[in-house]
């Protein structure tokens, strides 16, 4: 199970203050548990893990076997909930080179025309073979109007319709039950769909069809990753300390000024999975003039652009290392002979043994340095512990974000770029 370790922070706060937080994330815990709290109707994330849905676990698994058998390229096309999580999982279990199984590429999460241009081209060219790739499209929108989304599903679509006599057959839509332009465009097209549940919001959907198809096209085992958060959500209906600990904590934090949240990693394949928190925290908890701010950092890299600021700047930082705890890459230090660059010292060591000591003289440095610091470990990088680390922060979310009196399942704010943003462009109301 996932272990929160809140040790090297505790002593940034007091007693009083800690009791006084852990309060608030109880009550905000008892809110959570009996829908009570504001934006209970979005708890659905909870109930998909109570009761299990195998039929659809084994019906999306079934269609992705038939994609990767087939498929070159997998589009995935959505923006914010609908592929961070996908793509968190995906990078955190897949090869970083030479993977032999379906190219999954995203589209339809910015609206950068360079990069749509060279999507089409890409896909559209042959393979080195001279045959023509074989591509797939998951469009992934509850409203089927995101704009960022929408334009992107326009112009992969026609592009299938004009490769392709079986567009229709390559197109999987992910979208709501009813209504919406998705809808619409399945019924006339015949495209295949899966149901996003009315009651899960996009930042919590990772575990429903929205992420699981992806997922699973990658070749990842999604029933250990699905079964994992459910262990995960067993275990902490019986047992929810580490998760209000680390809750409690940073609500004592925020109250002493604390304003940012850095999510730090020192393996490279966990930088999409902080991509997924940073926005399940941040869309969760920025509102009323309330939040930590989450910002992710990649280390050791990014100890060298902001590791001078962690450690000697503006004393307003917390920091949450994502740690993986059984070696997973068993890669060593060679010995060279006369030892021109110094290195021997290293010779036969692996190189997870080297990061973890980097680690954990970072760790040493930035409390030093004023920076509370909280530790969450997995025990090893595979489905089931990825699936256990989706619902801790799930769950821990929707506790610290009560516990400071706002609704975490709204997202207001987002909807006022998109207001100006339209007027800007001259649709019509």
């Amino acid at each position: 199970m996932i272990k929160s370790d809140i040790g090297y922070a505790r002593s940034f706060i007091s007693e009083e203050e800690y009791i006084k937080a852990r309060k608030k994330v109880d009550s905000a815990l008892e809110q959570l548990k009996t829908k009570s709290g504001p934006g209970s109707e979005w708890l659905g994330w909870r109930d998909i893990l109570a009761n299990p849905n195998d039929a659809e676990l084994d019906q999306i698994d079934s269609l992705a076997r038939a994609v990767r058998k087939d498929a070159d390229v997998f589009v995935v096309c959505g923006i914010g909930g609908s592929y961070l999580g996908a793509k968190a999982v995906i990078d955190a279990l897949s090869p970083h080179f030479g993977n032999k199984g379906v190219e999954i590429v995203y589209a339809g999460h910015h609206m950068g025309g360079k990069y749509l241009e060279q999507l089409l081209d890409y896909l559209k060219a042959p393979k080195a073979d001279g045959t023509q790739k074989s591509v797939y499209l998951n469009v992934i929108s509850k409203s089927g109007t995101t704009l960022e989304t929408a334009l992107s599903f326009r112009l992969i679509r026609d592009l299938l319709e004009e490769m392709y006599e079986d567009a229709s057959k390559r197109i999987i839509c992910t979208t709501s039950k009813s209504g919406g332009v998705l809808n619409g465009l399945i019924e006339r097209n015949g495209y295949q769909k899966f149901v996003i549940p009315d009651d899960v919001g996009g930042r919590f959907s990772v575990l429903t069809p929205v992420g699981l198809l992806p997922i699973a096209v990658a070749g990842i085992d999604i029933k250990t990753l699905f079964y994992g958060a459910v262990s995960a959500y067993n275990y902490f209906e019986e047992d929810c300390e580490q998760v209000l600990e680390y809750a409690a904590l940073r609500n004592a934090l925020h109250e002493k000024g604390i304003t940012i949240d850095i999510f730090s990693c020192f393996e490279p394949e966990l930088a999409s999975l902080g991509g997924w928190i940073q926005q399940l925290l941040g869309e969760s908890e920025g509102k009323e003039g309330k939040g930590i701010f989450p910002s992710v950092a990649s280390f050791s890299t990014d100890l060298h652009s902001l590791g001078q600021f962690i450690q000697q700047g503006t004393r307003s930082i917390m920091e949450t290392f994502i740690i993986i705890e059984d070696a997973f890459s068993h890669i060593k230090v060679n010995h060279a002979e006369g030892n021109e660059d110094g290195l021997n010292y290293l010779s036969g060591k692996p190189f997870h043994e080297i990061n973890t000591k980097a680690r954990i003289g970072t760790t040493e440095a930035h409390g030093e340095g004023g920076v509370p610091i909280v530790n969450i470990t997995l025990q090893a990088l595979n489905e089931q512990n990825i699936g256990e680390l989706i619902y801790f922060f799930e769950l821990m979310t929707g506790v610290f974000v009560y516990s400071l009196g706002v609704n975490p399942f709204n997202q207001p704010g987002v909807e006022d770029y998109k207001k100006a943003m339209y007027r800007l462009l001259g649709k019509e109301s």
